[in-house]
């Protein structure tokens, strides 16, 4: 079972203050920025958002679940749209990962998070959720395509990443390896 990370609270009492959440993923998505992966920590993050460590536990499990929110916030995940057009929608897939991707915060946060999946299963079904979610029920091996092109490319070459390629990986996805 799937829990989505940031929930709200379903005990009584005083309504989780969202302003916190907002806080909390920005101060996360700052830190990454300054200080990498390797060198957050719960209570920096606290101490950023002028809130206590507790607060960040009761809203997530750990620390990578927390910046697996804040590095693939849900607006650049969003569900696609099917156009009707198999090129049309994947290239919107491929143009969709490669803006998640490339985004500073994500790539920040990408080489944690990789290791941190291989050892949570738990943030591993959070992520896939995630990503299947915003293609729409889209087959996994395509979705395994897309996102693993994009990011190793992403390692490989960040800066000759721009809408000439998006356009040729989606060549490649729909017409197939030139004879």
């Amino acid at each position: 079972m799937v829990t989505q990370t940031s929930a709200p609270d379903q005990s009584p009492g005083r309504p989780r203050d969202q302003r916190i959440d907002e806080a909390v993923l920005h101060a996360t998505r700052e830190l990454l920025l300054e200080v990498g992966y390797a060198g957050l920590s719960l209570t920096a993050i606290a101490e950023r958002a002028g809130t206590t460590r507790p607060a960040l536990s009761r809203r997530w499990p750990s620390l990578d679940h927390l910046v697996h929110e804040a590095a693939f916030p849900a607006d650049l995940t969003a569900p696609l749209a099917p156009s009707g057009s198999t090129t049309r929608d994947v290239r919107a897939m491929v143009a969709g990962a490669l803006a998640a991707f490339a985004h500073p915060v994500a790539r920040a946060a990408a080489p944690g998070l990789v290791a941190a999946i291989t050892a949570d299963p738990a943030l591993h079904a959070v992520l896939l959720e995630r990503f299947s979610a915003a293609l729409g029920g889209i087959e996994q091996p395509l979705l395994d395509v897309v996102a693993g092109t994009t990011f190793f490319a992403l390692l490989l070459h960040p800066d000759d990443l721009d809408d000439d390629w998006v356009d040729q990986v989606t060549h490649l996805l729909t017409e197939g390896i030139p004879r």
